[in-house]
Parts: structure tokens; sequence; C-alpha cells
């Protein structure tokens, strides 16, 4: 069933990868187990996100070594998904969209929370747009039906997908982008210097990040660094090396710190630091 779901949605072209499962007592069926803080929920892959397929070839092998597996979609692609996992999130969700729930697709997820698809932003990942609610884009992935969560239920579909996926208003958009960059009303006196120091204190944040917000700090870092190396101060070479080490240190994973500082330092750049003209020492 999983396998027959997995080259459906790869045939509409939404990359997909093989996901660990959980047992019926919850265990994750990794090598960590009952030890495992993200049961059900993360890739057997080794490579992670960036292995994710729409090659139906390749999508069999994976089931064959893997029946049982769970289903996760690669988000950004085809679509983002709004993750609401409480009342709250409901709530604010609701709010955002104006009172109307977009007819678009919705999962009840096996947690009792539900995802919205809509189409894709650009953005990347945001951890707690609201209370309760995380945007998945860029650099992301849900669990889609028929997956089975650790609490003992299974992803099913609400609403299926139809011909086209609703854009998210542009309330819902503002929020997502986060607020524009600020304005400086002064040029900063030593433009390498302070590139230096953002440097340092933005691989700092990601390195004390806590979970549940290490890669919304890490796509943050990458953000605004990626206007540094927009502008001519900063190498994308350092910024990767340093940020990946960051990164890792909080314990992301490989594949997330990719695609996320992929997406940050593109969207960075397109908006470069303007640091006015050279100042004599």
């Amino acid at each position: 069933m999983s396998l027959t779901a997995a080259l459906a949605y790869a045939r509409h072209g939404i990359p997909v990868l093989p996901v660990h499962t959980p047992d019926q007592g919850g265990v994750c069926s990794c090598h960590r187990g009952a030890r495992c803080d993200s049961p059900g929920k993360h890739p057997r892959l080794r490579h992670g996100l960036s292995e994710a397929s729409t090659d139906p070839h390749q999508i069999r092998l994976w089931w064959t070594f893997w029946p049982r597996a769970n289903v996760g979609l690669r988000t950004g692609v085809v679509m983002d998904v709004a993750d609401v996992d409480s009342a709250e999130g409901w709530h604010g969700l609701r709010h955002l969209l104006g009172g109307d729930v977009p007819p678009g697709p919705q999962v009840r997820t096996g947690g009792g929370g539900r995802h919205l698809w809509f189409r894709p932003t650009g953005c990347g990942n945001r951890v707690r747009l609201l209370p309760g609610l995380d945007w998945r884009g860029a650099g992301g992935y849900v669990l889609a039906p028929p997956s089975r969560h650790a609490a003992g239920g299974d992803y099913r579909w609400i609403r299926r997908p139809a011909v086209a996926l609703p854009i998210g208003p542009a309330t819902l958009l503002t929020l997502i982008a986060g607020p524009p960059p600020p304005v400086r009303e002064h040029p900063v006196a030593h433009p390498g210097r302070y590139a230096e120091a953002a440097l340092e204190a933005e691989t700092g944040r990601v390195a004390r990040a806590p979970a549940g917000s290490r890669n919304d700090t890490l796509n943050r870092a990458a953000f605004a660094l990626g206007r540094l190396v927009g502008a001519g101060l900063l190498a994308e070479s350092t910024v990767c090396r340093e940020l990946t080490a960051a990164a890792r240190h909080a314990g992301l994973g490989w594949a997330e710190i990719r695609g996320t500082l992929r997406s940050g330092l593109t969207a960075g750049r397109r908006h470069p630091f303007e640091h006015g003209p050279p100042h004599a020492a």
C-alpha cells in the first residue's frame, strides 16, 4: 500500500523518500529504537532529503528493502505545507486565511493535526510560524498517507489533491517571508569587520539553537549572511563551511543542512547588504 502511494506521488512530480516506521508501541525502526527522539519521522536514506526521487525504479527498490516504510514527500517542489499540530495552530491559521479554509488538499495527521497543501512559495521551513503552526517549504518534507504515527494513528486524506493547489493569501505569505531586511540610516564604517562579526554571531546562534528551532535559526542565519555574500563581503564557501559546522554541532543532519543553506543563501543574495562607500583607514 505504501509503495502504491509513493509511486502515485512521484507520478505527480513530488520527490519521495522512505522514512522510518514506528511499531505498535511507538518504537522507531531506526537503530536508536525506544531512545529515538523522532520516531517514525526521519529518513531511512543515508543522505536524507537530498536523495528524494520521482524515479519509479528507485522507489520500487527502496520499498523492496523497506516495505513498511513511511512515505515522506519533499516540500517546496510541487507544494508547500502548513503543518498544524494543535487547536491553537488551527485557529491561528484560520485567522490568517480570513476564516475560510481553502479548497485544497488536506491531510489528517497520525497525531491528530492537519496538513494543508499550498502552491510553493519559494521560502524555506518556518518553525513556530504561529503557536502550533509550522511551515514546510524548500528544504523540508512531510509524511503523507498512508504513513503511521508513533501515537498509533495513520495519516489520512481529508480532501485529496485536485487539479490546482491554492495560493496562500497575502497575510499568510507575508508571515512566511518574514520581515523585510532592516533599513540602515548610516553606512557601516568598516564593512569587512562588520561581516566577520556577523559571521561569528550567526554561527554562534545556530550552534546554540535548541531543538525545535534549529532549522529556522539556520535558515535565518543563511539569509542574513547570504546578504553579505551578495555584497561581496563574505565568501560563500566560508559561510557554508562555518554554518554547516555550527548546524552539525546543534544536531541537524547533513541533508537538512544542505537544503536549508541553499534556500537561505539564495534568498539572501537577492537582497545584498548595502554598506555604503568605502572609508579611508
